[in-house]
């Protein structure tokens, strides 16, 4: 690797590390931008809200993509990312100076929504231009290997956020930092903005992009030419439904939710499972460009499909025995007293109240929000018409009256009397409180986490060389943002969102995996039979 490489690979990665950063703040503090901006709600409507802002950064990822790709094509990649991290960069400066719900009312959830919209577009702009940039100064035979460090940078960008807000907390106390140190976080941004824009400022243009500028055949209508051609289209629907959607599941579930489930489902102490997590990815760093370099002796094929594959029918069992290592009393509980709510189907409303305006006094509603509030996984059986809810707690009965018709202080008197009661059965069953830090395996629990930061290396690590020899050059800004950020804005970045509304939904923890198995699951199909190996390609074809 020449200095001039070695230069557009660490100022590439550098960067992109400190926009990811920007980006998954927001989601590493969830539960307290909840309370934070959506105090409003209940608690559990609350923290799905502080959820569906998060994605909402990845819904309009595509539409960034759209914009920066076009003018990545047209204009260079050098400054068309420059832009992008200039606006990342100030969005998340703001968020961290945005008075809260309580101060301002609902315009603090307003003005949070508006700047994580302007994450996600900006986030759009970022992924493709420095993928292209880095994949254009790579010598063929070894573009696996350089692209692989940019892959790296979503994973330690989650780590740094993490470890930012780890240090942050211990550095003021959990009160402060619940408080007002969740702040300083998104303030540190702007000292990372001045150092990627430093950083940016002095590298090169693209040589593949001014030699096909020195030619005159840069495109002048890239979006047209990338999803309006049949030929093109088709290219970019299999980039998507082949390679991108599986990846993106993979990463999501493996490295984000899995940091909700240990803490919310498995009861982990947060400042813990943090540590756990941001460690795992810290040790699966290195296999993004072993991987990657591996596609450049195999192929890129082999090893994308293989960690969807190997996605797909491990999850199950990796969460099961992730909650046997992370809270061996929690396994035992449920594996001796299953836990059940049998109740008249007519009386069980959806259980996210957004709008908060929704009652949920059914009896059946009652039990479900009863375990919900004390993070119990349980199981659905249909009961006879009109008669209340029972929640079974192995062969222990709780029954939960209907609050409809009843005095404000009868309802209050039920509802503690039902919640006392449910507290005892579950506590009888042997159901933790909280995960017993004596009890935890911890090294069970980081193997298994490294082995979900690998499968990760092994959909993402020769991602961006694929995509860059997937596309010709006039169009590869554009052609290489869209399917990648439809697929990690929308397929991705909604995992976390729709997995903990399946849960809440079903009762049954595991339930939300159902997502990111049948999409990793159908890209390992597509892409064995449909997708060509793109190994080798030429970079510098212009069509």
């Amino acid at each position: 690797m020449s200095a001039t490489q070695k230069k557009v690979v660490f100022a590439s990665s550098l960067g992109t590390v400190f926009e990811w950063y920007d980006f998954y703040l927001y989601g590493a503090m969830a539960s307290i931008i909840a309370k934070q901006f959506f105090s409003g709600l209940d608690e559990g409507s609350a923290y799905i809200f502080a959820l569906l802002t998060f994605a909402a950064g990845f819904v309009v990822r595509p539409f960034g993509a759209l914009v920066f790709g076009r003018l990545g094509d047209m204009v260079g990649r050098k400054y068309t990312f420059i832009v992008t991290i200039l606006i990342m960069g100030l969005s998340t400066f703001i968020v961290g100076v945005v008075p809260s719900y309580d101060s301002i009312g609902v315009a603090a959830p307003l003005i949070v929504i508006f700047l994580r919209l302007l994450q996600g577009l900006a986030m759009g702009g970022e992924y493709g231009g420095a993928a292209t940039y880095v994949a254009e100064h790579a010598p063929k035979g070894r573009r696996g290997a350089y692209t692989a460090w940019i892959q790296t940078t979503a994973t330690l960008g989650l780590a740094l956020s993490l470890l930012v807000v780890l240090g942050t907390r211990l550095m003021v106390g959990d009160s402060a930092f619940e408080d007002w140190g969740w702040r300083l976080p998104f303030l540190l941004s702007i000292l990372l903005l001045g150092v990627s824009v430093y950083i940016r400022l002095h590298l090169s243009e693209s040589p593949v992009f001014l030699r096909m500028k020195a030619q005159g055949l840069r495109s002048s209508a890239p979006v047209t030419e990338s999803f309006t051609r049949p030929k093109r289209l088709k290219t970019v629907v299999l980039a998507l439904v082949g390679l991108t959607a599986g990846q993106a599941v993979v990463w999501y579930c493996s490295q984000l939710y899995v940091l909700f489930f240990l803490t919310h489902w498995l009861r982990v102490d947060s400042t813990l499972a943090t540590v756990m997590v941001a460690t795992s990815l810290l040790l699966g760093a290195p296999f993004f460009v072993l991987f990657g370099a591996l596609s450049d002796k195999v192929g890129r094929k082999p090893v994308i499909m293989l960690g969807c594959l190997l996605a797909a029918v491990s999850y199950f069992p990796v969460f099961n025995a992730l909650t046997a290592a992370a809270n061996p009393a929690l396994a035992m509980a449920q594996a001796s007293h299953r836990v059940t709510v049998t109740a008249d189907p007519a009386e069980c409303s959806w259980q996210l109240n957004l709008s908060g305006s929704a009652r949920l006094a059914s009896s059946c509603d009652r039990a479900k929000q009863a375990l919900a509030a004390a993070s119990v996984s349980y199981f659905n059986v249909a009961g006879r018409v009109g008669v209340p809810a029972i929640i079974h707690v192995g062969s222990v009965a709780v029954a939960r009256d209907s609050e409809q018709d009843v005095s404000r202080p009868e309802a209050r008197r039920q509802a503690e009397a039902f919640k006392a009661a449910v507290d005892q059965a579950l506590a009888d069953a042997g159901y933790p409180t909280a995960a017993d830090r004596s009890q935890i395996h911890t090294l069970r629990v980081m193997s298994l986490l490294t082995y979900l930061v690998i499968l990760v290396a092994m959909v993402y690590g020769p991602m961006a060389a694929t995509l860059a020899e997937m596309f010709p050059t006039r169009i590869r800004y554009t052609s290489v943002s869209l399917p990648y950020h439809i697929g990690n804005g929308w397929l991705g970045g909604l995992l976390p969102t729709i997995a903990f509304a399946v849960v809440a939904q079903t009762g049954d923890m595991y339930s939300g995996l159902w997502y990111p198995v049948i999409v990793a699951g159908m890209t390992a199909v597509v892409g064995t039979v449909w997708l060509k190996e793109t190994k080798g390609v030429d970079l510098d074809n212009v069509e």
